[in-house]
């Protein structure tokens, strides 16, 4: 007897069942958003932690009404069933509820009097260590249910669409009667059967007024489970990155069903627009700010197999074009070297031999650093970078652990800040909202930060809580002053020259938010922060194919908008006053206020911003008092001191000068020097083009003849007549507008323009022709 038992105690295996099972995703709230096969080729949804009250009725009813009283066996059934097997043709089986359990972990072998006493031996085993309400969860989780359809949630999914906690009394019971027969289950066929067996255990359930009459008739006129549907496809992608990274789990992610499905619809209108213009691809990102929880997750758009609808874009690198400007104006406010509103310039830039343009193709001469993050100008971006050191900014770019941007920085040199890097949607979200949680958190725990701001995002519900690091004093990254000046320049909306329609992308909430094009027109980006979300856009071909009007403004931003207006309103982030300081800045330049500004007013800047330099614009002049005053300027030289007036005035140099003064009525070019004064150290002039160290290609036109070069020259007084020479060799004037079309052969020469005043300009530069170039 004590082998016998000895056998008994440990007759189960430690693992009842050892199958594979589907993944299954669901939403915060327990909606399934997606699911994927078992990898043995079966729906196995993994183990159910209850089962529902009305199938537990139905299924106890049909199968076992004595399942709460008996050992793990029914002698009755047992009794009666083999009475029946010896006495007529037929087959009765006798099995309880908690039998069919170790048949099923038995994997359902052949049926014999000596597997029905292995089966009765391990089931009073199994109702000695199991709670009965576990011996009922494996057995609905494990029954089958026709087809590759296992376990009772699968069916409930796979037959009528819904959970198994919102079954019906019909839709229970046909269930129940499943697994004694799976096979019933076939599209038209052995319906009349299935519905026999279905409406016999109704009337069971109504005879011993489980449910009453009402019920009972309603439940006769329910349909019965047909063809397996499809599972439901909320977050697809999402869905296919939990089966590998939580293979066979049930996983509660953090995504909100509600906007999920709001997101979802949104992609499915935009895609259909895109389409028609041959853009196939689209994804789209949101997170809260604060928790770094992921709220909505759209892969890609509901294209076609052909046009890579699988491709998982959030998760793809790809070329970041504007995106990280903001990134870069944080870098520098943060560093104390830029003001929000200091001139940058704008005007003809070769770094190296690499030449930067606006997305125009113009020129501003000079704008606010506000205003050349909020329009996205690439030349101030550039100069920008070139100032503060790619070096530096690369390494700031790898504490926002962006992963792609993974080569050394001499790899991507200054075209890191146009889109020579590769970046991922979500990276590139978790940046933004990592700036806006910086920004959050200062302002709520008495002007502090966290270490790890930049941390990964969460997409699994419960999860560990996410490490952002200890408090400390300084930022991880930026600090809140410069973050929060940032954002207010990127709240201003982004609206290049001829976007006449820019004026829709506007909300009621308001936003952070950036814009970005990748080269040749392959890569759209719009990504936005408020206090509590961070939204990203990317759209484009999955192939990298480019597209007219894939910009980040036509393709992305209407979706970025179109997001923002699902989302609940959150408010503009509280200005953090410990980090900045209230300054008289130069109303005209947006420098610090110098001597000679006389239109100055207050604004608040990050506290570094105080070491940045006074207004260099500003300068005192002297003119003269005769009539036509501010006609000429003067000095002891040619006129006597106590006639001159002296003037503050506002001058930009004159490259600067020459495209600004052509936007902007109201500056006044510095008038010229009297006749007969001494001028010296004044810069009065500057080459346009050709550039300093860019060699000068000379142009071919569609005969394959060369074209003539234009050299271009800016003057501080237009009207003057300029001379060119080429080594000395005298090759044309110009007046007003200097320019000089020449046809110069290939080598290298020195570049004169002399004025008429005797002002000279020189400059060193090579001519070759397009056979030199390699």
């Amino acid at each position: 007897m004590l082998i016998l038992f000895v056998v008994w105690l440990f007759c189960l295996p430690s693992l009842l069942f050892n199958f594979p099972t589907a993944t299954v995703a669901e939403s915060n709230s327990g909606q399934m958003l997606g699911a994927r096969i078992a990898d043995d080729g079966q729906w196995r949804f993994p183990q159910m932690d209850s089962v529902p009250e009305r199938f537990e009725k139905c299924i106890l009813y049909f199968e076992d009404e004595h399942f709460y009283w008996h050992p793990g066996f029914n002698p009755v059934s047992i009794s009666k069933a083999l009475w029946n097997n010896l006495t007529t043709d037929s087959r009765r089986g006798g099995s309880t509820i908690t039998q069919q359990v170790i048949r099923l972990s038995r994997q359902n072998k052949s049926r014999t009097y000596f597997e029905k006493i292995i089966e009765i031996f391990q089931a009073t085993r199994l109702e000695a260590g199991y709670k009965k309400k576990s011996i009922l969860n494996l057995y609905a989780s494990f029954a089958p249910f026709g087809g590759n359809v296992v376990g009772l949630e699968t069916a409930s999914w796979r037959y009528f669409g819904i959970p198994a906690s919102e079954l019906s009394w019909g839709q229970s019971a046909a269930l129940a009667v499943l697994p004694n027969a799976p096979a019933l289950i076939f599209p038209g066929k052995n319906e009349e059967i299935l519905k026999q067996k279905r409406d016999a255990l109704l009337l069971k359930l109504f005879q011993n007024e489980v449910i009453d009459e009402t019920t009972y008739q309603l439940a006769l006129e329910e349909s019965l489970p047909g063809k397996p549907l499809q599972l439901p496809e909320y977050a697809p992608h999402l869905t296919e990155k939990i089966r590998k990274e939580h293979p066979g789990k049930r996983i509660e992610t953090t995504i909100d069903f509600s906007l999920q499905q709001k997101v979802n619809n949104i992609v499915k209108e935009q895609h259909y627009k895109l389409s028609q213009n041959q853009i196939h691809n689209l994804a789209v990102l949101v997170m809260d700010v604060n928790t770094r929880e992921v709220l909505a997750y759209v892969g890609n758009s509901p294209t076609t197999r052909e046009h890579n609808n699988f491709v998982d874009v959030i998760e793809k690198p790809r070329s970041t074009g504007s995106i990280l400007k903001p990134f870069l104006f944080a870098s520098m406010l943060d560093a104390g070297e830029i003001l929000p509103n200091m001139l940058v310039a704008d005007i003809p830039t070769t770094v190296n031999g690499y030449t930067p343009e606006n997305f125009d193709k113009k020129f501003n001469g000079a704008v606010p650093a506000s205003v050349a993050l909020s329009r996205s100008l690439n030349i101030p971006a550039v100069r920008m970078l070139r100032d503060f050191g790619f070096q530096r900014f690369y390494n700031i770019l790898q504490k926002t652990n962006q992963k792609a941007i993974e080569k050394p920085a001499d790899y991507y040199g200054l075209s890191l800040i146009l889109g020579g890097a590769e970046s991922s949607l979500w990276d590139i979200t978790k940046g933004y909202a990592g700036m806006a949680s910086t920004l959050n958190f200062f302002n709520n725990s008495s002007s502090e930060y966290r270490k790890n701001e930049f941390v990964e995002p969460v997409y699994v519900k419960n999860h560990e809580k996410i490490d952002l690091g200890k408090i400390q004093q300084k930022p991880s990254v930026w600090n809140a002053g410069a973050i929060y000046e940032t954002f207010e320049a990127m709240e201003k909306v982004n609206r290049p020259s001829g976007e006449e329609n820019w004026e829709f992308f506007t909300s009621s909430q308001p936003l952070a938010w950036k814009t970005g094009t990748s080269y040749g027109f392959k890569d759209a980006w719009a990504v936005g922060v408020t206090p509590k979300y961070a939204i990203g856009v990317w759209v484009g071909n999955a192939d990298g194919e480019g597209r007219p009007g894939l910009t980040g403004i036509q393709a992305a931003a209407p979706v970025l908008f179109d997001v923002l207006n699902m989302l609940p309103q959150s408010g503009w982030f509280k200005m953090p006053y410990d980090e900045l300081v209230e300054v008289e800045i130069c109303s005209k330049s947006g420098h610090l206020a110098g001597l000679f500004c006389e239109e100055t007013k207050t604004e608040w800047i990050p506290k570094n911003g105080t070491r940045t330099e006074a207004c260099p614009y500003h300068q005192t002049v002297f003119l003269s008092r005769s009539v036509g005053t501010e006609k000429f300027r003067v000095n002891s030289s040619c006129y006597p001191l106590s006639e001159m007036v002296q003037k503050n005035w506002f001058v930009l140099p004159p490259v600067m000068e020459y495209y600004y003064a052509q936007l902007h009525p109201e500056y006044k070019i510095l008038p010229p020097f009297a006749p007969n004064c001494l001028q010296e150290g004044e810069k009065l002039m500057a080459f346009i083009y050709p550039k300093k160290n860019e060699a000068v290609l000379l142009p071919k036109n569609f005969d394959e003849n060369v074209n003539e070069v234009i050299f271009k020259l800016a003057h501080r007084s237009p009207e003057t007549t300029v001379f060119w020479y080429l080594d000395s060799k005298y090759i044309g004037k110009t007046e007003t507008f200097h320019e000089l079309a020449v046809s110069p052969k290939p080598g290298k020469y020195i570049l004169t323009a002399t004025d008429e005043d005797g002002n000279e300009l020189r400059e060193q530069i090579e001519i070759k022709s397009a056979s030199q170039i390699p």
